[in-house]
C-alpha cells in the first residue's frame, strides 16, 4: 500500500497544466509560449545550478482555476524547438507528490512544498491481482490493435509494475480530464489499475455500440444509395419506355396524384386517415410489388364512394302518392307504407331530427308475393316517388357470404360486396335499393349470404356496416332496402324478423283490367311498332284475356298475351291481310291467338265437368306463384279386388296425410249421424287423389274437402261446381283456420267460382279481399264440418244441380 511520508522534504516550482493531466511514466511536450509554463522551466533551471541532476518541476493539473491536491514531480528532460517552430521542453513524469503549502523560489514561478507519495506491490503479486494486470494488458492491446498502434502492444505487454501499468493509462485520448485526475489521485498501484481496466472496459463497450451504430448506419446508408442510383436508372430506363409508348406519368407522379386526390376529396376523417396511410404505402412500395395495384384499386374504389353525397328528399307527399298511382294499379298496401314513410321522414326534417343517435330514418321491406304482381318495378316507382336514386341487387342463387360483404383484399380480383358497389353505382349515400329474389340466396361451404344481409338489414346496426374489401365504415342507415319474395317461409327467420312484410296477394281481374290498359297495351304497342290510333284492345277483350286465356296473380303472361295478339295483327298488316286501325274484340281473340286455355268450371258442359261424379270436390290452396284451386278425388276399391285401408297419392306431405286420416276418422265415427253408408268403409279400400301429382302439396287447409269428397263418395251425392272450400278438419269435426285466405279468394274469383267455404275464425281476414272480388263471391264461414256439407253437397234427389240454392 502507498504510504506518504510525514514531513514535506520537496520545494519545486509548479508548472500548471490547464485542463490536462500528466501521469508518472509519461514524457510530454509543452509549449514555452506560455508564461506559466515558461516561468516554471526558468526558475526549475536557475535552481538546478546549485543542486545536481535535471532541472524538477511540479506538474500540477489545473481545472477550472482550482489546483488538484496530488501533482506529479516532473524533470525536464530537453529545451528546444517543437515541430511547428515554437519554443518548447520535453518533460517527463518520475512520482506522485503530495502537494503542501507555498514557499518562496527564484524566478517568477509559484514554489511548493511536496511530499514524495510512496507507492509500493507486494512480490510476487497475488493471484487476483496478477489477473487484473493480465486482463488490461488483453483490454488495452485489443484497443490499441483496433486503433492499428502495434509498435506500441509490444511495450505494454512488457510493462510488469503494476503501478506503471496503471499509469500508462494516461495516454489513453477517451478519458476525460476528471477520469485522469481520478487515476493521479488514487495512491494505491492495485485500486489505480481497477480503475484504468474499468474505464477501459467501459470504453470499449460503447466503442462496440457505437461501431455497430455505425456499421448499422453505413449499411443503411449504402442501401439507400444503391436504391437511389438504381432508381434513377430504372427512371430513365422508364422515361424512355413512355417516350416509345406515348405514356406521361411515372409511379412518382402517380403516387402524388393519390395524396392529391385523398386529401382534395371531401371524405370522412376515419376514411381520410386509412386513405392517407395506404398512400404511404403505395410511394414505399416497389414498382414491381402486386401490393402497388391492390392500393391503387382500393383507393380508386374509396374515392369513387360518394361518402358525404345525399339527394333531397321529394316531401311533396301528395306529388309523391300520385307518381305511385300513375304507375302501378293496386297495391294499396304498399303505397299507403311509402307515404307514410315519407310523411314521417318530412316531420323529422321540419323538426330537425335527421340524425337520432348516428342514426338516420332508413327502412327496410321486405314486398312478398307471386311471381309478376309488379314488386320489381315497384322498386323503381318508390325511388321516383321520393326523388332518390335506384339500384337493382339480384341476390338469386347467389352463394357466396363474400358476394355481400366483400373479400379480403388479400386474395387475388379482390372486389366490394354487392351492397358497397350498389352505393357507389347510385352517387348517393340514401339511394332506394332493391334486393331482389332474397328468398332464392342458398348457402355452401363459402358462407350463408343471408346470414351477411342481417346487418345490412338492421336498422340498429347499418349504420357501422364494414365491407371485408374497404374495411372502414359505411353508413346504410339513410338507404331505403326492398327485398322482394316469393314465398315468405324461404326467407330465415332472423332476417325476415329484420324487415316489415309487406304481402302482395296478387290482382282481381278488374285491377289486370286496369293494368293491361294504361300499362302493358302501350307498352307493347310501342315494342311491336304499332301507334296507338291503329290498334285498339276492346274492354272485352283484355277481360277475356285476363279470365280465360291467363291465370295467374300477377300480370306477365297476359302482357306476353297481349304482345303475342299485337305481333299476330303487325305480321297480318305487312302481308296485306289485315287493315288498320283495327279493334279487337273478345270475339277476335280466338281467331288471333287460339282458343282460351282456362274455361271455369260453371262453363263447361255439366258432362264434362270434374265435379260431375260424386267424390270430387273443390279446394283451394297457396303456391309461390299465388292462389291456385285444387280438386280431390276418392274412389272406394271393390271388396273382392281392392285391400281394405287409406291409400294417398299426388305428392302429398306428412300434414296433408295426416289430415286425409282424420277426416277418413271422422265419417267413420259420425257416419250414422250423418246418414251416410260408414260400413263400407270397413272392408273396402279407400283411395284419394290429388291432381297435377308431379306437384307436392302439403298442409292442413284441405281437411274439408277431403271430408266432403268421401263423403260425396258415400252419399252418392254430388258437390256443387261453383262451390270451393278451404279449412282444416278436427276428429270432432271442428273446422279451424288456416292462412291465405285472401290469395284463395282471388284464385277462387279467377276461376269463376261463385261460392266460397272458409272457416269462421278467418271472417276478419275478408278486410283484405278487394270489395270488388266479395261482391262476386258467395262468401260463407262456417264452424263445423256438417255446415260444409250441407252448403257443399248437392240435393240426393240430383244427379248434379248447381242452380239449386243454398241452404241458410
Amino acid at each position: 500500500m502507498a504510504a506518504e511520508s510525514p514531513a514535506f522534504t520537496l520545494t519545486l516550482p509548479v508548472l500548471p497544466l490547464d485542463d490536462e493531466v500528466v501521469l508518472p511514466g509519461m514524457v510530454v511536450p509543452l509549449d514555452l509560449s506560455d508564461a506559466e509554463v515558461r516561468a516554471a522551466v526558468e526558475a526549475a533551471q536557475a535552481a538546478a545550478r546549485s543542486e545536481p541532476g535535471k532541472p524538477k518541476v511540479l506538474l500540477v493539473p489545473r481545472i477550472d482555476g482550482t489546483y488538484a491536491k496530488t501533482g506529479v514531480l516532473g524533470t525536464v528532460e530537453q529545451v528546444g524547438r517543437l515541430a511547428d517552430g515554437d519554443p518548447g521542453a520535453l518533460i517527463r513524469g518520475r512520482s506522485r507528490v503530495r502537494i503542501g503549502a507555498g514557499t518562496t523560489g527564484p524566478g517568477a514561478a509559484l514554489w511548493v512544498e511536496g511530499a514524495r507519495v510512496a507507492e509500493g506491490v507486494p512480490e510476487p503479486l497475488p493471484g487476483q491481482v496478477a489477473e487484473l494486470v493480465k486482463e488490461y494488458k488483453a483490454l488495452a492491446t485489443t484497443w490499441l490493435k483496433k486503433r492499428g498502434a502495434w509498435q506500441v502492444v509490444d511495450r505494454v505487454q512488457a510493462i510488469d509494475d503494476v503501478s506503471a501499468l496503471a499509469d500508462n493509462s494516461g495516454y489513453s485520448p477517451f478519458l476525460t480530464t476528471e477520469q485522469k485526475v481520478e487515476l493521479l489521485e488514487t495512491a494505491d498501484p492495485v485500486a489505480r489499475l481497477k480503475l484504468a481496466t474499468q474505464q477501459l472496459r467501459d470504453h470499449l463497450a460503447e466503442q462496440e455500440v457505437a461501431e455497430t451504430i455505425a456499421k448499422d448506419v453505413q449499411e443503411g446508408v449504402d442501401k439507400q444509395q444503391r436504391e437511389f442510383l438504381l432508381r434513377r436508372q430504372l427512371e430513365a430506363v422508364r422515361k424512355e419506355l413512355r417516350e416509345l409508348n406515348g405514356d406521361s406519368k411515372d409511379s412518382a407522379e402517380e403516387s402524388d396524384d393519390y395524396r392529391a386526390r385523398v386529401e382534395a376529396a371531401d371524405l370522412p376523417e376515419k376514411v381520410r386517415e386509412a386513405a392517407l396511410k395506404e398512400v404511404d404505402k403505395l410511394e414505399r412500395a416497389s414498382d414491381q410489388s402486386p401490393e402497388g395495384s391492390w392500393i391503387r384499386t382500393w383507393l380508386d374504389t374509396v374515392l369513387e364512394m360518394p361518402w358525404n353525397e345525399r339527394t333531397e328528399d321529394a316531401y311533396d307527399i301528395q306529388g309523391a302518392k300520385a307518381v305511385l298511382d300513375a304507375e302501378h294499379a293496386g297495391l294499396e298496401d304498399v303505397k299507403e307504407r311509402i307515404t307514410e314513410y315519407l310523411a314521417v321522414r318530412k316531420r323529422r326534417t321540419d323538426r330537425g331530427l335527421g340524425v337520432i343517435g348516428g342514426r338516420r330514418g332508413g327502412a327496410v321491406l321486405a314486398l312478398v308475393g307471386p311471381p309478376g304482381v309488379g314488386k320489381t318495378s315497384l322498386g323503381e316507382s318508390v325511388a321516383h316517388a321520393m326523388g332518390r336514386k335506384f339500384v337493382r341487387v339480384a341476390l338469386g342463387g347467389v352463394r357466396d357470404e363474400a358476394e355481400i360483404r366483400g373479400h379480403r383484399r388479400t386474395y387475388v380480383g379482390a372486389l366490394p360486396g354487392r351492397i358497397v358497389r350498389a352505393v357507389k353505382e347510385a352517387g348517393s349515400m340514401n339511394p332506394v335499393v332493391l334486393l331482389d329474389e332474397i328468398d332464392k340466396v342458398g348457402s355452401d361451404f363459402r358462407g350463408d349470404p343471408a346470414a351477411a344481409l342481417l346487418e345490412v338489414l338492421d336498422p340498429a346496426q347499418n349504420h357501422t356496416f364494414r365491407d371485408h374489401y374497404l374495411e372502414v365504415e359505411l353508413d346504410l342507415s339513410d338507404v331505403v332496402f326492398l327485398a322482394t319474395a316469393n314465398v315468405l317461409e324461404a326467407i330465415p327467420e332472423a332476417l325476415a324478423d329484420r324487415m316489415e312484410i309487406v304481402r302482395l296477394d296478387g290482382y282481381t281481374e278488374d285491377e289486370k283490367v286496369v293494368i293491361a290498359r294504361d300499362h302493358l297495351l302501350p307498352r307493347q304497342l310501342e315494342r311491336a311498332g304499332l301507334g296507338e290510333d291503329e290498334v285498339t284492345l276492346d274492354e272485352s277483350a283484355l277481360r277475356k284475356l285476363a279470365g280465360e286465356y291467363t291465370r295467374e296473380a300477377g300480370v306477365r303472361t297476359l302482357e306476353r298475351s297481349i304482345a303475342r295478339l299485337l305481333r299476330k295483327i303487325a305480321a297480318q298488316h305487312e302481308l296485306g291481310e289485315r287493315e288498320l286501325p283495327f279493334t279487337v274484340t273478345d270475339g277476335d281473340l280466338r281467331a288471333l291467338i287460339g282458343r282460351p286455355h282456362h274455361v271455369p268450371e260453371s262453363a263447361q258442359d255439366p258432362a264434362e265437368r270434374r265435379t260431375a261424379v260424386p267424390g270430387v270436390a273443390t279446394g283451394l290452396a297457396v303456391t309461390g306463384a299465388g292462389g291456385d284451386v285444387l280438386y280431390v278425388e276418392a274412389s272406394l276399391a271393390d271388396p273382392e279386388t281392392g285391400a281394405a285401408g287409406l291409400t294417398l297419392t299426388g305428392q302429398l306431405g306428412d300434414v296433408m296425410k295426416e289430415s286425409a286420416q282424420i277426416a277418413l276418422s271422422f265419417l267413420r265415427s259420425h257416419g250414422a249421424e250423418l246418414e251416410l253408408p260408414v260400413a263400407d268403409l270397413k272392408d273396402r279400400g279407400v283411395h284419394i287423389h290429388f291432381p297435377a301429382g308431379a306437384v307436392p302439396k302439403d298442409g292442413p287447409s284441405a281437411g274439408i274437402t277431403m271430408t266432403t269428397a268421401l263423403a260425396s263418395l258415400l252419399s252418392g251425392r254430388l258437390v256443387r261446381t261453383d262451390v270451393a272450400m278451404t279449412g282444416e278438419v278436427s276428429l270432432t269435426g271442428r273446422v279451424l283456420p288456416i292462412g291465405g285466405v285472401k290469395q284463395k279468394l282471388l284464385a277462387a274469383h279467377r276461376a269463376g267460382v261463385t261460392t266460397v267455404i272458409i272457416p269462421k275464425r278467418n271472417e276478419p281476414d275478408l278486410d283484405d279481399v278487394p270489395a270488388e272480388v266479395l261482391d262476386k263471391l258467395d262468401v260463407h264461414a262456417v264452424t263445423d264440418v256438417r255446415q260444409v256439407l250441407e252448403l257443399a253437397l248437392a240435393p240426393a234427389t240430383s244427379e248434379a244441380a248447381p242452380e239449386v240454392p243454398l241452404a241458410a
